[in-house]
């Protein structure tokens, strides 16, 4: 694990250990990971000046006639790229992407997340997030064939990725990322592994690294790990818990002694803010077509906009209080997807939370019971919504959000909704294997 605050120490360690390429990675608005390499020649201009390159090829950058983009390398996310030869090492560093007058883009995912952390520190709040990442591995990338029938934490002989994790930990762990711990899931050939809360702008950026690096580990083990949401009919699919707490220096805002539960009145307002824009953040944090056929009942997402303690079937979970563990007063919004964009995501979380703080949200009663066995009946009674069904509906309620609109800017938005709605009629217009199996023989 390397440790650089300056343009000089990167500089410095790329001569030591006689780097031939440093990559620069920055992400699409989609949250797809972007790439170019340099040589050690051309680093101490692309630390002074940056590095000029053609966004209007960029999903949700430019258009062509104002395409020049510079992307600006952050010092403090070098790494050695951990799945490289060490004969060969390759760094890279996060970007920052600028508009050749040297002005923030507004298209850049990650400046739309430290706007966001901007505004929140103005308020005296540092935001921490911990997201828990769920995945699957298949035996290629061309059908979801299983590589193990493991459930909810089996071990050999039923896991057979043990190795697969252990060995992504090690190159997580090389790379500067903290993990807490891993675990087969509930699916068939389903893993997760826990990265420790971080700063959001950096976990965002661990987010990121974490899905390269257990794609890189899977393919050099010849199989292929997916964050695709629900890729197995019939099976659990894969989401991202997403444990997020506000501190101000090292006092927990979320932690009240007083309260029975722990929880502050800004906790409370935060987690009602979560629940009053679910339905129009979710098109952020589940950005897919296929996002919606995770968030279904019966496969343990939620899909209920309510909260509580102990019940997991609810859309937010705030964990018990532990006598002397207050910096752990957190709650956790389980309805995102590990296939978002982080930057994007943990932005419009941040947002609902301190809007429900600003202007003063009353959080509702908890939903304690197993709300997949409730009635219609007595979840109207509870006042009990319900998430988007489709991407559509997401989209369309997204569309119509001035909270969502403020935080990703007009740019982004717009950029977003339209990529949005291109995905829908491109998957409404498909006829599936379902439609053909179904209706070919009865019609």
């Amino acid at each position: 694990m390397l440790s650089c605050k300056t343009a000089e120490d990167v500089s410095r360690i790329v001569k030591e250990k006689k780097l031939a390429f440093i990559q620069f990675w920055f992400t699409d608005v989609l949250g797809q990971l972007k790439s170019f390499s340099i040589t050690p020649s051309e680093l101490a201009e692309a630390f002074e000046e940056g590095m000029g390159f053609d966004g209007s090829s960029i999903q949700g950058f430019a258009r062509i006639e104002e395409s020049d983009m510079v992307a600006v390398p952050d010092p403090t996310t070098f790494q050695l790229l951990a799945w490289r030869p060490h004969e060969q090492p390759v760094g890279r560093m996060f970007c920052d992407i600028l508009t050749p007058d040297r002005q923030p883009y507004e298209g850049d995912p990650r400046y739309v997340l430290k706007r966001m952390l901007s505004r929140a520190a103005d308020k005296g709040y540092t935001y921490f997030v911990g997201p828990e990442l769920e995945y699957f591995y298949f035996k290629s990338d061309s059908e979801p064939a299983i590589i193990d029938r493991g459930g909810y934490f089996d071990i050999t002989p039923l896991d057979r990725a043990n190795d697969l994790r252990r060995d992504t930990i090690f190159a997580l762990q090389q790379m500067g990322i903290q993990v807490e711990y891993s675990h087969h899931e509930v699916a068939p050939s389903q893993h997760e592994i826990d990265l420790r809360y971080d700063e959001a702008l950096r976990m965002a950026d661990k987010t990121q690294t974490y899905r390269v690096t257990v794609k890189e580990i899977a393919r050099m083990a010849g199989v292929y790990a997916t964050f695709m949401p629900k890729p197995l009919f019939g099976e659990n699919g894969s989401g991202m818990h997403t444990h997020q707490s506000l501190f101000k220096g090292d006092a927990n805002v979320f932690f009240d002694a007083k309260d029975p539960a722990g929880l502050s009145k800004e906790a409370k307002s935060y987690v009602a803010g979560i629940l009053r824009h679910a339905r129009e953040i979710i098109a952020v944090t589940n950005q897919w077509v296929n996002s919606y056929k995770r968030l279904v009942p019966g496969y343990e997402a939620p899909v209920y906009i309510s909260w509580a303690r102990r019940n997991r079937s609810t859309m937010v979970r705030v964990p018990m209080y532990k006598p002397g563990k207050e910096k752990a007063t957190r709650i956790e919004f389980r309805a995102p997807d590990p296939a978002c964009n982080p930057y994007l995501a943990f932005a419009v979380m941040l947002a609902a939370g301190l809007e429900g703080m600003e202007k003063g949200y009353e959080l509702p009663d908890p939903v304690e019971e197993d709300i997949f066995l409730m009635s219609e009946e007595k979840r109207n009674e509870r006042g009990i919504l319900t998430l988007p069904g489709s991407l559509n509906e997401a989209i369309k309620e997204c569309e119509q959000s001035d909270l969502v609109r403020k935080t990703l800017g007009d740019h982004i938005f717009s950029k977003f909704i339209e990529n949005k709605r291109i995905e829908w009629d491109n998957y409404r217009t498909q006829v599936n294997v379902y439609e053909i199996q179904r209706y070919l023989p009865m019609i």
